[in-house]
């Protein structure tokens, strides 16, 4: 009993002793106590060792001159001061300008339509003409009508034969959208305002049937730092365009993008362990897309279901619109004003885009030594945005509307050579 006592008062005592922190060992049944050891601080709990990158793996385009469907000119409208938004009357007719927006027609469309209806929604009129209907000429369209108003568009065209549908038709809201010196500190505000509206609007087009928009993964490869200065092709271009009406130099353009870094999906730069493709240095993002037969079929669909109205109509001179029973007109008209509106402010700048079966099994865009490729529902979209370094000259003052099928095959030249050097397939 004795010993099966003090068995349990030991075991006790070491259980107390350990509940104290006290060290104890026991000889001839007595305990003896060691002195506490003094607890290091703890520390940081261990970092987990990153994951190893792998590479990203793409199948190339199957990219081939003969495999070319169609080949797409594109004269985009701009006006070294930015889009023209003024007001003026035509008679009786009060009309509002939105046209002039260089090569950011499709990203801005929706922000600009909200600057000139909120405009119009000022005057006491209910009824409003629109002219044009590219994708400015739509969207302001189907913003009057969000506004409440009974909208008219007269057109020589609808969408699909317009001008708007030969373009890019991805996210570049200020590609030769204005000068810096001509537009001046103020339009940079009302440049972010437009940006925020479109981009805002064009999500809710996402996840649709059709893809009407989308984003897909977009990488850009080259063969030097992205952050090294763009060098341009001498030309000898002297002056400016204070001095000469028309750009000489890309540094004149304004440059705005900075200002929605915050809602806009940044770029990461790849090693060249992770780059599918052999270029030494690269970059992966993601790339907003607008799908020209999806988005065009819903933007017309919604318009009519509005109880929008179309007349086919092609005008010659301004005072023509005097003969419409619509008192505020909307005038969209694109580059066309240049013409019938006699605006010598509009400045041509050249794109085209060739156009080769769709891939929808390989949902990605990339772009390298000024040659694209993107993966859009409609097609596989080659184009030569910069094949002779112009930078963002390329293009500028011509007014050449028919295609070149050379510019198109060299474009795929430069990316086929690339998937060559790049023996990297799909696993």
């Amino acid at each position: 009993m004795t010993n099966r006592n003090r068995t349990i008062g030991r075991r006790h005592l070491v259980a107390g002793a350990s509940a104290c922190g006290v060290v104890g060992a026991f000889a001839g049944g007595r305990l003896v106590r060691a002195q506490t050891p003094q607890l290091a601080a703890p520390s940081s709990p261990a970092q987990p060792a990153p994951l190893p990158r792998r590479r990203i793996r793409l199948q190339p385009f199957d990219l081939r001159a003969d495999q070319i469907t169609d080949i797409k000119v594109c004269l985009r409208p701009f006006r070294a001061m930015g889009p023209r938004f003024d007001v003026e009357h035509v008679g009786n007719k009060l009309v509002f300008h939105n046209y002039g927006h260089g090569g950011s027609g499709w990203s801005l469309s929706w922000g600009s339509a909200s600057v000139v209806v909120e405009k119009v929604s000022t005057t006491l009129q209910r009824k409003v003409a629109v002219i044009g209907c590219g994708i400015i000429g739509l969207t302001t369209a189907l913003t009057a009508q969000r506004a409440g108003f009974d909208v008219t568009i007269y057109t020589k065209d609808l969408l699909p034969r317009t001008r708007s549908v030969r373009a890019n038709g991805s996210w570049t809201p200020d590609s030769r959208i204005s000068l810096t010196a001509p537009a001046g500190p103020e339009f940079a505000d009302l440049w972010e305002r437009m940006a925020r509206i479109s981009w805002a609007t064009y999500r809710d087009y996402l996840g649709l049937p059709g893809n009407p928009v989308e984003f897909i993964e977009h990488f850009s490869f080259s063969d030097r730092p992205f952050d090294a200065p763009h060098e341009e092709r001498p030309d000898g271009r002297t002056g400016d365009y204070a001095s000469t009406g028309m750009p000489q130099h890309g540094s004149e353009f304004a440059r705005y993008s900075g200002r929605i870094k915050d809602i806009v999906p940044a770029a990461e730069e790849l090693t060249p362990a992770e780059s599918p493709f052999a270029a030494p240095y690269a970059k992966r993002g993601s790339l907003m897309l607008y799908n020209f037969a999806s988005y065009g079929h819903l933007l017309m669909s919604e318009f009519f279901q509005a109880g929008g109205h179309v007349v086919i109509r092609e005008f010659h001179d301004p005072s023509e619109l005097t003969s419409l029973p619509e008192k505020v007109i909307i005038n969209c008209p694109g580059y066309a004003a240049r013409d019938w509106w006699n605006d010598k402010s509009l400045i041509p700048v050249r794109g085209q885009t060739a156009w080769l079966p769709p891939r929808p099994d390989l949902p990605y865009g990339l772009h390298y030594h000024g040659a694209s490729a993107v993966s859009k529902t409609d097609g596989l979209m080659v184009q030569a945005y910069d094949l002779d370094n112009e930078g963002e000259m390329g293009g500028v003052g011509n007014s050449f509307e028919h295609p070149d099928r050379s510019e198109s095959e060299r474009a795929i030249k430069v990316l086929a050579d690339l998937f060559a050097r790049s023996p990297i397939s799909e696993g």
